[in-house]
């Protein structure tokens, strides 16, 4: 995307235009002070005169008449395909491709892309009219008295920097040539000064702002780049943002809905198995059912806010959640569930807290679902430089994936596998690492470790 450099987006613009206009006015008065006090019967004098007062009004009405209808801005005209502007993150504008310089002493040079044959034309000839009227009269004065020549050194920057550089470079040698010839009808003589001085001043200048503008261009290319840069990578951290909260709700309804559902099903269906046989231990597990809805809802509102889970809320410990969850565990499942502390419990990060809870929930649930046990154990563990979970059980056993590969086991049903993956990307966050440890018929330990210093 090219800009372009109107007054209205240039806060420089105003300034430097205004002070080209007062050298230009104050150069003309100048030459004409010294013409009248040279010349003071001439003939001459009143077409000077004339001609004086017609540039100290239409160089400065020129360049106002410029900046204040900027190109591509008059009403009526439609615009070339592909103009317009591009919003930027920080709610500015920049000009987009097809938008045509604007112009006069402080307008900036024609960068505009155009989009097709003759567009941005009626915006060049608004460009070059009013220079050209000014360069007429100026050349006109010159000629009937070349004490006028150095008014064209405003003319030479006000041409720079309002035509592109393919008509500015000839205009500025042309004006050049003509301030050499007045210079040596003044001089009466060959004098090579008069003749080295200017081309090497105008030389000088227009290599110094080409050289400038294209210092500018390239800046304003690398802001769009940046600018585009910044709108990709917002882009993309609003797509992580997006990913990461659907694995955090993937992982805490597998760890919280998914297992309590299951629970449900368990004891429904034990309920109905004993409906008729045993009443009082049917209602008995349709009570525990309720009680597990119950709960289950609690944690759904808890986490769609992105709340502890409700054992650690009320400002209780790890340990003291980790006893409960045994002690609910037994209760609910029947499966005989210990819990055991090792170590002096060292300060923790809530969000470290929930994790290894709900990594002592999700491997009780596949204990109680898969692995046919008759006793389960979560010891905790502070070991001096990481705290460790241990979840073990004497149960059926399997032949752990490796990481990374999916599901939870070769006996998982199809459908499930968020356990381990998402074990192991809880414990990411901290810098922790999961470790299964089983093999068919011999029980299984997954023991989840968090560094201390990292959490």
């Amino acid at each position: 995307m090219q800009h372009s450099r109107r007054p209205g987006t240039d806060p420089d613009a105003g300034w430097l235009a205004a002070v080209l206009d007062s050298a230009f006015l104050l150069l003309l008065a100048a030459s004409l002070v010294r013409y009248l006090s040279h010349h003071p019967g001439n003939p001459r004098v009143p077409w000077v005169l004339g001609l004086s007062a017609a540039l100290a009004v239409a160089q400065p009405a020129g360049s106002w008449l410029l900046r204040t209808r900027p190109a591509g801005a008059r009403r009526g005209t439609p615009r070339p395909p592909g103009a317009g502007t591009d919003s930027d993150p920080n709610g500015g504008t920049t000009s987009g491709p097809g938008a045509n310089a604007g112009t006069g002493s402080g307008a900036g040079p024609d960068t505009g892309a155009h989009t097709g044959p003759g567009a941005g034309r009626p915006a060049a000839r608004r460009r070059l009219l009013p220079l050209t009227a000014v360069v007429a009269l100026w050349v006109v004065l010159v000629l009937l008295a070349p004490s006028f020549a150095w008014c064209a050194v405003p003319l030479v920057y006000t041409a720079l920097r309002a035509l592109p550089a393919r008509t500015a470079i000839p205009l500025v040698a042309a004006l050049t040539a003509l301030v050499m010839v007045a210079q040596a009808r003044l001089a009466h003589t060959l004098d090579p000064i008069q003749l080295l001085v200017p081309p090497a001043v105008a030389a000088l200048a227009t290599a110094v702002f080409l050289y400038m503008e294209r210092q500018a261009a390239r800046q304003r290319a690398l802001i769009d780049d940046l600018v585009r840069t910044r709108r990709e990578l917002a882009a993309t951290e609003r797509r992580e943002g997006t990913l990461a909260e659907r694995e955090r709700l993937a992982m805490e309804i597998h760890d919280t809905l998914a297992q309590g559902l299951s629970s449900q099903q368990m004891l429904l269906q034990a309920a109905d198995r004993t409906w008729e046989s045993d009443p009082a231990t049917a209602r008995g597990h349709v009570r525990t059912a309720g009680s597990v809805a119950a709960r289950n809802l609690a944690e759904a509102r808890r986490f769609v806010h992105d709340l502890a889970p409700a054992e650690l809320a009320d400002g209780r410990t790890l340990d003291q959640a980790l006893r409960a969850l045994a002690e609910r565990e037994s209760g609910e499942s029947g499966l005989p569930v210990r819990f055991l502390l090792d170590g002096v419990p060292a300060p923790l990060p809530a969000a470290a807290q929930s994790a290894l809870l709900r990594i002592a929930q999700g491997a009780l649930a596949n204990v109680r679902e898969h692995a046919d046990a008759t006793a389960a154990a979560l010891t905790l563990s502070y070991l001096g430089h990481q705290v460790v979970l241990d979840i073990a059980d004497n149960g059926l056993g399997f032949a752990p994936p490796p990481a990374g590969a999916g599901p939870d086991g070769p006996d998982r049903p199809a459908g499930r596998g968020h356990g381990l993956p998402a074990m192991r990307a809880r414990l990411r966050r901290f810098g922790g690492t999961l470790t299964v440890e089983s093999s068919p018929g011999e029980g299984t330990v997954v023991s989840a470790a968090i560094p201390l210093d990292a959490a």
